[in-house]
């Protein structure tokens, strides 16, 4: 909340720039602050907040499950060797990560570009910057021997690692070079809408104020998801504890962005031809479309509400902790809920503009199979988490019983499924890993 405080208070000073920049006699530009700069320095206005918040009153750099020890600092030379050997495999493994970046010219093109622009300028301040950081939390972690020091003992070829934490090392760079690029490359556009929409011209148009809204909080979920992408820190107690092991997860998630999406347009989940959204069939009704609005908005918001609840530790395909507050108490995946919500009433698949029955029913077949996708995302997730983390399997019976949606969901499976043989669920970890 502290980071959507911080969030809303750089908004409202970039809407009101040509003021501010007039009464204090600035130099720069007297307009709005709408460009990609502007979007980049929200980034710090919410993600600054978050890391004062949880430093200063949470305290979660004491927690043990930080893997620190701060009463007891080393001393640099028993941990000098050590850090030499993890910066060597960071080191190497961004660079492995710029090389896949130049060889995959989706990079290079659209809105991608802007995203390459900022890593490229980064990188920098990375490699340098790497060096001083190992050098002092080495000195306080309980094992510095760490995933990262695995990967480059590994390069290094003069000490036994572990191969197992050398996958964990790689999946969790793939999942942080692979959204982190994707994320970078969508900021600049929602934050120059927002910026520069004209809120008080929409009131009394339920459209126009809906599509405000909505875009208003895909704002507010790019920008809390984009800290938690960055700030996965050890003293932050933040870290990527283990990123899915699962080949499943892996291929379930990435078919839902670019440039491996398969739900854009002409794509092979592409459940939109020959139809056309919920503001055409509802025109002319004022009622329903103020329904329908309003729907959407609060689907958009619980959508929202999800990321920033994750706040600091918000990542696809990871674990960095459970988490059961906000709308996790209702059901387990209240994201994919929402956000497919949001779309069978926003498309209304079964309804289309050649009145063809064979485009209805393809539309209705294939946002359900996308549906199916983002179920099968949750499955992988769920698998990955129980196999991790007691607090999780403990969450997940309790809330299989008693929460709102997975309880009444539970319950209507058993309803369904009355008078059938029962099998027993697959043991956790058969699902086969990526690795």
């Amino acid at each position: 909340m502290s980071g959507l405080v911080g969030l809303a208070l750089w908004v409202i000073v970039c809407r009101n720039w040509a003021g501010i920049a007039d009464a204090f006699a600035l130099p720069g530009p007297h307009e709005p602050l709408a460009g990609p700069s502007a979007a980049l320095a929200a980034m710090l206005f919410s993600g600054l907040p978050m890391v004062a918040w949880s430093l200063l009153v949470d305290k979660v750099h004491l927690r043990a499950s930080t893997g620190i020890d701060w009463a007891n600092p080393r001393p640099l030379r028993d941990v000098v060797d050590i850090s030499i050997t993890k910066v060597a495999g960071l080191w190497a493994t961004w660079s492995l990560l710029g090389f896949v970046y130049c060889l995959c010219r989706w990079y290079w093109r659209g809105q991608y570009l802007f995203a390459m622009d900022v890593i490229s300028g980064l990188a920098p301040l990375l490699f340098i910057g790497t060096i001083p950081y190992v050098l002092w939390l080495d000195r306080v972690l309980v094992n510095p021997r760490d995933a990262s020091w695995h990967f480059g003992a590994m390069l290094i070829g003069r000490e036994a690692y572990d191969k197992a934490e050398v996958a964990h090392h790689l999946r969790a760079w793939a999942v942080k070079g692979f959204f982190c690029a994707f994320m970078f490359s969508i900021i600049p556009g929602g934050f120059g809408g927002v910026v520069q929409m004209n809120y008080a011209a929409v009131l009394g148009d339920p459209l126009a104020l809906g599509n405000a809204l909505i875009e208003t909080m895909f704002l507010v979920d790019v920008q809390i998801a984009m800290v938690g992408y960055l700030l996965t820190m050890k003293p932050l107690d933040a870290q990527i504890r283990s990123a899915n092991p699962y080949l499943g997860g892996w291929v379930a998630a990435l078919i839902c962005y670019p440039p491996f999406i398969l739900m854009g347009s002409g794509g092979v989940l592409d459940y939109r031809t020959n139809g056309a959204e919920w503001t055409f069939w509802l025109q002319g009704m004022p009622v329903l479309e103020w329904i329908w609005v309003v729907a959407m908005v609060v689907l958009t918001g619980i959508y929202a509400w999800a990321t920033v609840a994750f706040g600091l530790r918000f990542s696809n395909l990871t674990y960095r902790g459970v988490l059961t507050n906000g709308p996790y108490a209702f059901t387990r995946h209240p994201a994919y809920l929402s956000k497919n919500a949001f779309w069978w009433i926003s498309t209304l698949p079964w309804l289309t503009t050649t009145h063809s029955m064979v485009d209805a029913i393809r539309n209705t077949v294939i946002l359900g199979l996308v549906s199916a996708v983002y179920f099968w995302r949750a499955k992988t997730e769920e698998a990955h988490l129980l196999a991790e983390d007691a607090k999780y399997r403990e969450y997940h019976a309790w809330m299989a019983e008693h929460g709102l949606v997975t309880g009444t969901l539970t319950k209507i499976g058993r309803m369904l499924t009355r008078g059938r043989p029962r099998t027993e669920p697959p043991a956790i970890g058969a699902v086969h890993p990526a690795e």
